[in-house]
């Protein structure tokens, strides 16, 4: 039998060893001795070890120390990591075409794009402060004039601002998705060439010296306007996800949409999954507020103990964020993310819905689409992909007692933003469930992530709402549909072409539905069937809402 370990002993093996935590015998004679790690020496680690994995002997050369055992990555890291390599095109920005409409720096998964707006003054000012002629002029060109930010002040007899977009050419992976989202073709993809390049570094090097946006030009009625401000770049870019990840976009918005109503006063508890692994790559980190993980199957419980222990300490306004994919809320996580929403702890919860494991190499899960070609589901001859009906985690959360919900996509701006704030707000258990396209899984190209959300906005696949508590006593009086196409018709019109938008067009645009169609385009049985299942949730929500 042990021999019980006592204070006396237990200190000396403490004095000899600091960070020996092993003891042995009976919870009453064992005593809690609590042991005060060093805080990580962040200037050590970026000069030190992000120094040795950016030269390439980081994994092989450097000692196990203290700050790998802690498992620990100091936030913001991510920034010192380079993509330039990754692709060889890169945006370039026409000025004389830009609105300010904001959708490209929005949108942009890598924080690689970035909008400024200041006084014209502010700008000549600073222009000044470049000694190279030839840069000043190249730069000052940077600098448009648009109607939102110019035209519109000085109606108003106040002082233009000039509008800037930027391409940070260490964090773009050229998924062209920038490209894609401005209508009003204001930028272009180009070669990297060398004097592409030499400009495009250049004039990040300066817009990073002209300082923060100039906030009078800042609408606080206008969302999308979010990401002028530096307090709202939370995601500095730099996560290993892939080019366009459709999960990089929707974090980004959280970040920013919370970074403006709390700085950096916040926290994640994260399950295990794709986003996980891209923002903890070891030694890069994106995120400037702390975060933690923990598996797909506790999550949610691990949330409710940080928010316990907030609470005790006083943080109460601190909002905390569960983010997880579809095993952590849909399928193995299920249980604890019901359990914790059935509590009524103040906890926000965020799913990234790509209706597939992602992480796992598109395996399936109840958020799968009935019809689609996943692992675990494969299209054969004999099973023509998913036969199982999608789970839908926003009506099963509406159900939980007082829990804000809302189901929204990065697509759709607006509806983003004011679901991200009303969950905020709301003084109780959240849940927000994002459509989060995933290009590999889904078979779409590198650029559509936004399409993808928005086509399946329009085709009922996956319906915009919001379920707020506080409106009313009845679901009717709580739940909205705004922000779909058509809400009280089965299936929206294109006033374009008068055709009927279903759910196969959305099939029809994707890979992973792609063995549904015969030689001449016709749909299977399989996937009319999924068709039928998508127009009944939508005729649910509808009779929820109180719309039929």
């Amino acid at each position: 039998m042990a021999t019980p370990i006592t204070n006396r002993s237990m200190n000396e093996a403490n004095e000899r060893d600091p960070y020996n935590n092993n003891s042995y015998g009976t919870l009453v004679d064992r005593p809690y001795v609590p042991v005060q790690l060093p805080i990580l020496d962040v200037h050590d680690f970026n000069d030190r070890i992000i120094r040795g994995y950016e030269e390439g002997y980081g994994e092989k050369e450097l000692p196990a120390d203290l700050s790998l055992a802690q498992s620990l990555i100091p936030a913001g890291t991510a920034t010192l990591r380079d993509f330039s390599y990754v692709a060889p095109e890169i945006p370039e920005y026409l000025p004389d075409k830009c609105t300010g409409c904001m959708d490209c720096v929005t949108e942009c998964p890598d924080t690689a794009i970035l909008g400024k707006v200041l006084a014209e003054s502010q700008v000549l000012e600073r222009l000044q402060a470049i000694g190279d002629p030839a840069d000043r002029q190249m730069f000052e060109q940077q600098w448009s004039r648009t109607r939102k930010y110019y035209e519109g002040p000085r109606k108003k007899g106040d002082e233009g601002g000039r509008f800037a977009i930027i391409i940070d050419p260490s964090k773009c992976k050229g998924c062209a998705e920038c490209v894609t989202v401005c209508d009003d073709d204001a930028l272009q993809m180009i070669a990297k060439t060398e004097p592409a390049m030499e400009k495009i570094r250049k004039s990040h090097r300066y817009f990073k010296q002209f300082g923060p946006s100039n906030e009078k030009y800042i609408s606080e009625s206008l969302l999308i306007d979010m990401m002028l401000k530096e307090q709202t770049h939370l995601y500095v870019g730099g996560a290993g996800s892939c080019a366009g990840c459709g999960e990089g976009t929707a974090l980004r918005m959280l970040c920013a949409a919370t970074g403006a109503q709390y700085a950096n006063q916040w926290g994640i508890v994260a399950a295990t999954g794709c986003n996980t692994v891209y923002t903890s790559t070891y030694p890069y980190n994106p995120y400037l507020v702390p975060w933690t993980n923990s598996l797909f199957e506790n999550a949610a419980a691990d949330a409710m103990g940080v928010r316990a222990r907030w609470d005790q300490m006083g943080w109460t306004n601190k909002p905390l964020w569960c983010i997880g994919g579809d095993g952590a809320m849909f399928d193995i996580g299920f249980q604890s993310l019901s359990r914790m929403l059935a509590s009524g702890m103040n906890i926000k919860v965020f799913v990234l819905d790509t209706q597939v494991y992602s992480n796992t190499g598109g395996q399936a899960s109840t958020s799968t689409y009935t019809g689609q070609n996943t692992k675990m589901s494969l299209h054969g001859k004999a099973i023509a992909g998913k036969q199982e009906r999608r789970k839908e985690i926003a009506q099963i959360a509406m159900m939980h007692p007082r829990t804000y919900v809302a189901q929204t996509t990065c697509a759709h701006t607006n509806h983003f933003y004011k679901s991200v704030l009303g969950a905020l707000e709301f003084d109780g258990p959240a849940l927000i469930n994002c459509y989060t396209t995933c290009q590999p899984e889904h078979g779409v190209a590198d650029n559509m992530a936004s399409e993808q959300a928005r086509l399946a906005v329009d085709t009922r696949a996956f319906p915009l709402l919001v379920f707020d508590p506080r409106k009313g006593s009845t679901v009717r009086e709580r739940l909205s549909l705004q922000g779909n196409p058509a809400i009280k018709d089965d299936w929206w019109i294109n006033p374009k072409t008068n055709d009927v938008v279903d759910f196969i067009d959305f099939c029809r645009s994707e890979g992973r539905f792609g063995k549904h169609f015969d030689k001449e385009g016709n749909p299977s049985l399989t996937l009319l069937a999924a068709r039928q299942d998508r127009l009944e949730n939508w005729k649910l929500l509808q009779e929820l809402a109180g719309l039929i």
